[in-house]
């Protein structure tokens, strides 16, 4: 086991899967630190592995939401909040890594596509230690907070999609209203 693990995700909307690899990287270490990938516009960038990941419609949730969602799920899942931080991790800016996390960490990751890919070369060109938790074809992912956002926009069922405690912050800070608004709204 080691002692600080560092786990990222984007979390625009925390799911289920969400869930298992946040878990899995618990499992592996003492102290998880979860990075909160493009915390805001500034700290955002595009890159070609994945351009859809910076879009604005992709990331309708604040940090702070992404924030206490992270935490109530992982609490609802029986992990105090000594074993676990979360964090704004600015993906894209390796250079910004060591004002966020732990750079003598484990880094955590799970692999689906080319992006996946892209940020385990990244991270061990920097020297940084790494474990893939699990390496899976595209259709076999699982979950995406895409389509769950798509439910919501929709009106269809997807809170069993999601954790109790992710449900509960998405109608407490009106994530869902939101949600539904911005898909109504047609550019032109």
């Amino acid at each position: 086991m080691f002692k600080q693990g560092v786990i990222h995700g984007r979390f625009q909307v925390l799911h289920n899967d969400h869930i298992k690899y946040l878990l899995a990287g618990k499992a592996r270490c003492e102290h998880l630190v979860v990075g909160i990938t493009n915390p805001d516009p500034v700290l955002t960038r595009q890159d070609t592995a994945d351009s859809s990941r910076s879009a604005p419609d992709a990331n309708p949730l604040t940090y702070y939401e992404r924030y206490c969602m992270v935490n109530a799920a992982l609490a609802e899942n029986g992990l105090g909040p000594e074993s676990f931080s979360v964090v704004p991790f600015p993906v894209n800016l390796p250079e910004l890594y060591k004002y966020y996390v732990p750079l003598d960490a484990v880094f955590f990751l799970t692999i689906y596509d080319a992006w996946g890919e892209k940020k385990l070369q990244m991270f061990q060109g920097m020297g940084l230690k790494t474990e893939v938790l699990w390496r899976r074809q595209p259709e076999d992912k699982g979950l995406s907070s895409t389509t769950i956002r798509r439910k919501i926009a929709a009106g269809e069922p997807w809170e069993h999609l999601v954790p109790a405690a992710t449900a509960r912050l998405i109608e407490e800070f009106a994530i869902a209203a939101r949600i539904r608004a911005a898909a109504k709204v047609t550019p032109g």
